[in-house]
């Protein structure tokens, strides 16, 4: 074996031996630290060191799981932070107003002594939506909006890269925008955080474009697994929401819940200790499905979900078209977007008599939705259906703008206000049921969002990691099967894709083999008869033999019977008006000694390709064992009508699927 120049393990390794040598304790070697190294230098030395331990494939996707896991749990926790000191010092310093958290979620910093002052809370959003529109439309246009979209659609069509800056402009942006009460979720801005970070460590590492989509949808689902303390739900979240149909990424679940664990275990240390493991809504939800009478109430949420959903969908695309059309620099519209969806909150806030909790139209709106999920009667039918028919519209007006935010959030507390007051309203309808208006909260928040998202797995998965209910299972299938089917024509994410056939990433992938198993032995006549030319036979006696004969390609062999060569009759016709060396030519001057020829093991893929590289309509298929001898010629018509029956019986095969 020959000597390679050491690579960052040889020399550590080397360090050790040298230090344990002097008597000194295992360290690094001195080489190593000579400098100090830059993110991206330690990225590489990382990768170098993976390819010199020489770890076989599961090995490496679990070491680099894991380095994405850490980024994404470090970049959920700066998301989180920045936006506690967004809200403390904007909306909580100069409107005197801090919204309500969800039970799980405890603020970092106490309140501003400021009283409170609600045509502050525009004059925060409007300056709030101006600085995220300026931050993203300079630095990084693609990270507008929900962010979802630019990460399904690097992983589809970008071969897996999304720039750089567009995770840290995100996260600014977005803490921006929400941490200022700009109507949005945070699953949009941490999913494009997380695959912004796949992204860029799987550039670093020069991965393939597979491998670097792969650690982009880690990163997704350890952003949301983490931000949401559902790491499964983040796993699945990431293979689901690629497509619109039921289809789902399988290659990604692994890395994704390895990614996941390990960014939920890292953010989860920035939190207090008293709500570091709770779910986000409490431990405190839990409700029973007792008889399937329950069902026909269930069904008709089914309906209002449905019917939400295709007006949050229509409300969301038309507000997008608006904007753009809009004759201003994009830069100005989130501020615009932002005054519009603050105006929108004043009213709600005095129509509803300076009840509070009429604010969850602005921001993230966990406070009100927590309330929902545990005293929905104590929200009221006509608040919460407001709530939810008006979150639509502020959310349409932050996002739809090119604000920074996410649609999942949102998309909970529509879901839940809108399941709460249809509960409500079959509470009083079908007193006998015993139903319960919370119950129909938690089914609402899982059946709007997977009919909008197209992910009702992962979605089922997410809404039970976060109620902490898993006592709803067979109404939340209901409900969530009805909305997926319903609602295929309108869907948040557009740049989904409804299956793997139908993404760029994964072209070439599906092209069916259709001649796979298929041998030459099952396709070429023995029983035909071919004649055979001696490599003596003159070419007078070749050409009067081919003028009885109607075969087109005439093999020749020697005195043993071993086929030495091979011609055609095109090789003899141009011979024939040169009558003056018909008797001095023989075969072995006529054909050709380097021939290409199969064998009865061979597929016929290797055929067609013998076929076509010397353009031939017939080859000679000889004798493995005994070489040089002829077994009969294969024919291109018969490996074509080979072909065309296979595929006919594929097609067949998929119509009665």
């Amino acid at each position: 074996m020959t000597d390679k120049p050491w690579s960052g393990a040889r020399l550590f390794c080397a360090g050790v031996v040298r230090n344990a040598s002097a008597g000194a304790s295992c360290s690094a070697p001195p080489a190593l630290f000579e400098r100090s190294f830059s993110l991206r230098e330690s990225v590489k030395l990382i990768s170098q060191v993976i390819d010199a331990l020489d770890i076989r494939s599961s090995g490496r996707w679990f070491l680099y799981s894991t380095l994405v896991g850490v980024a994404a749990g470090v970049g959920a926790s700066a998301f989180y932070v920045l936006g506690q000191i967004v809200i403390r010092y904007t909306l909580g310093e100069f409107a005197g107003y801090t919204p309500a958290t969800a039970e799980g979620e405890q603020a970092l910093f106490a309140d501003a002594d400021t009283p409170f002052r609600p045509w502050m809370i525009v004059v925060v959003m409007t300056l709030g939506g101006l600085v995220s529109g300026t931050l993203v439309y300079w630095l990084a246009p693609e990270a507008d909006g929900a962010g979802g979209n630019t990460a399904i659609d690097a992983f589809h069509n970008r071969r897996g890269d999304i720039r750089g800056r567009v995770p840290i402009v995100k996260l600014i942006a977005s803490a921006v925008t929400l941490g200022t009460g700009g109507s949005g979720g945070q699953e949009g801005p941490i999913a494009l955080i997380g695959a912004g970070i796949g992204s860029w460590l799987g550039a670093r590492m020069k991965l393939s474009h597979r491998d670097r989509r792969v650690l982009l949808a880690a990163g997704m689902g350890a952003g949301v697994g983490a931000i949401f303390r559902a790491p499964l739900a983040g796993a699945l979240f990431a293979g689901e929401i690629l497509y619109s149909d039921a289809d789902l990424e399988a290659d990604v679940i692994v890395p994704a819940a390895t990614a996941s664990i390990v960014a939920y275990s890292v953010f989860t240390q920035v939190l207090p200790a008293e709500s570091r493991f709770l779910t986000l809504f409490g431990e405190d939800l839990h409700h029973t499905f007792t008889t399937p009478l329950e069902l026909i109430p269930y069904m008709g949420l089914a309906a209002a979900v449905i019917g939400g959903g295709i007006l949050y969908v229509s409300t969301f695309e038309a507000m997008g078209r608006w904007f753009r059309k809009l004759p201003i620099i994009a830069h100005l519209r989130p501020a615009i977007g932002a005054a519009l969806a603050g105006l929108v909150g004043m009213a709600m806030l005095y129509g509803f008599n300076g009840d509070q909790r009429a604010l969850a139209v602005l921001g993230i709106g966990y406070g009100t939705l927590q309330e929902t999920l545990t005293a929905a009667s104590g929200v009221g039918a006509t608040m919460l259906f407001a709530i939810a028919l008006v979150k639509i519209l502020t959310t349409s007006l932050t996002i739809g703008s090119g604000g920074s935010g996410g649609v999942f959030g949102p998309s909970m507390v529509i879901g839940g206000c809108l399941g709460a007051a249809v509960g409500l309203v079959f509470q009083q309808w079908m007193p006998g049921l015993g139903i319960e208006p919370e119950a129909f909260a938690v089914v609402g928040m899982a059946g709007f969002f997977a009919g909008v998202a197209r992910a009702p797995i992962s979605t089922i998965i997410m809404v039970r990691a976060l109620t902490g209910d898993f006592g709803l299972l067979v109404p939340t299938m209901l409900v969530t099967t009805l909305t997926f089917i319903t609602c295929a024509r309108w869907k948040l994410y557009r740049r989904q894709v409804p299956t793997r056939m139908d993404s760029k990433a994964h072209r070439g992938d599906f092209l069916v083999d259709v001649l796979e198993g298929l041998l030459v032995r099952d396709v070429f006549h023995r029983d035909r008869k071919v004649m055979m030319i001696n490599e003596s036979m003159t070419l007078d006696e070749i050409v009067h033999l081919l003028a009885d004969n109607h075969q087109h390609y005439f093999p020749v062999v020697n005195r043993e019977g071993a086929m030495v060569g091979i011609f055609s009759d095109d090789d003899v016709r141009s011979y024939l008006y040169n009558d003056s060396i018909w008797r001095l030519a023989v075969a072995s001057d006529v054909m050709v000694s380097e021939f290409v020829s199969v064998s009865p093991d061979d597929d016929l893929n290797t055929a067609l390709k013998r076929f076509t590289s010397m353009n031939l309509d017939e080859l000679p298929v000889l004798d493995p064992d005994q070489p040089g001898k002829l077994l009969g010629m294969l024919r291109r018509k018969e490996t074509i009508a080979a072909y065309n029956q296979r595929l006919m019986e594929h097609k067949q095969a998929a119509a009665d699927a």
